[in-house]
């Protein structure tokens, strides 16, 4: 019997290719509320170079965009960044964030080489995953909320400009919250127009920040900053953004393996030249798409407009940074948690699942970590019948 000539089987369609439109531009700042508040904190308690810390998000998210053309975000790792913006036990210093980008990276390339990171997340169930993604959207929404509280009628006026315009294809809702934005901060600043009139270009390169470590910074960096990012990690943006991705765009699937493996290879190449923990959250990438994004291309704008800043306009970093008002950050980041939570709505039939869900989900509002575990642990139980609803 023959076998059918190559050119009779049918060859899968091509994946999609990045779009630059204007609805990608306007989801390309979708995670603005997730992003600048943490680069604010490292730049003024951490005293962090600006050039390092933008460069290596803006090189990340070219590189994450061109890859797997689904808009994959790249976020600052939010427990480190508490952790060091904080300063409460002991002094963070930029060598011991470095120390931690490095940790935390050869830690993710060794799960992605090994194949361990499909292996566990394979063993998670889907009940968890969802209640991980549940509790983050929550999460969101509530500090979302927090911010919007530090101006109710700036951010009152904004989300009723979102809500009016979120699907209005002509006019992304975005463009005219960051607008609103700018005009809310010239207004409330006079000084700030000044200042940003006063912005001059000045070309800048990065340099090793690996050099000059002491042990003090690799125990700060490992011990204190590093390790308790780890389970974070896996929940949020190794399992929940793997989740997001494939539900979301079936035909750009990706892998825990690979995300392990880009999320290794950004932190240890960001770590040499200054920039902060990176991962690949869920929530960033409910906010690109909320605001219009289908493809990479929204996340290789936002990188390309980090890098310009960075190598040409990082001493002015700050003073750019002024535009985005905090209200209205929480606005986006609001809205971003409401989509997040919205995607994890395909909830179990069997009451025993739709429990460890709502236990994973109300736990991950204050700890991803713990309510990974705690809900792993608690659905293990129902299924043996040691716990009885």
């Amino acid at each position: 019997m023959q076998e059918p000539a190559a050119s009779s089987i049918p060859e899968a369609p091509p994946k999609p290719g990045n779009r630059y439109g204007r609805t990608e531009w306007a989801g390309a700042f979708g995670d603005l509320g997730t992003l600048l508040p943490f680069v604010v904190a490292y730049l003024a308690v951490v005293k962090m170079d600006p050039l390092g810390v933008l460069l290596a998000f803006g090189v990340s998210m070219i590189a994450i965009g061109l890859y797997y053309r689904t808009p994959v975000p790249v976020q600052p790792m939010k427990a480190i960044g508490a952790a060091a913006a904080a300063q409460t036990s002991v002094v963070v210093t930029p060598q011991a964030v470095a120390v931690a980008g490095l940790a935390t990276g050869l830690v993710w390339l060794f799960l992605a080489l090994t194949g361990l990171a499909d292996k566990v997340s394979r063993i998670v169930p889907r009940p968890i995953s969802v209640g991980i993604i549940l509790g983050l959207g929550f999460a969101f929404m509530l500090e979302g909320l927090k911010m919007m509280a530090t101006g109710w009628l700036v951010a009152g006026v904004g989300l009723a400009l979102t809500l009016l315009l979120l699907t209005n294809r002509r006019i992304p809702a975005m463009f005219v919250l960051l607008l609103f934005g700018a005009a809310v901060a010239l207004y409330a600043e006079p000084d700030l127009a000044a200042a940003l009139g006063g912005v001059e270009a000045r070309f800048r390169l990065p340099v090793f920040s690996l050099s000059g470590l002491t042990w003090n910074d690799v125990l700060v960096g490992v011990a204190i900053l590093a390790i308790p990012q780890l389970p974070l990690t896996f929940g949020n943006a190794i399992v929940a953004i793997t989740e997001e991705n494939n539900r979301l765009f079936p035909d750009r699937k990706i892998t825990e393996r690979k995300v392990s493996a880009s999320t290794g290879i950004m932190n240890v190449l960001g770590a040499s030249i200054g920039g902060v923990p990176m991962c690949h959250g869920a929530g960033g990438m409910a906010g690109h798409v909320r605001f219009g994004a289908q493809t990479g291309g929204a996340v290789l704008i936002l990188g390309a407009i980090l890098c310009v800043v960075a190598l040409f306009f990082s001493d002015s970093a700050s003073t750019l940074l002024r535009i985005f008002p905090t209200p209205v950050l929480g606005v986006v980041l609001f809205l971003t948690g409401a989509q997040l939570a919205l995607g994890s709505c395909d909830f179990s039939r069997r009451k025993e699942e739709r429990f460890a869900t709502l236990v994973t989900a109300g736990c991950c509002v204050w700890n991803v970590g713990l309510g990974f575990v705690l809900g792993w642990v608690l659905l293990a139980a129902l299924r043996k019948g040691f716990v009885r609803l």
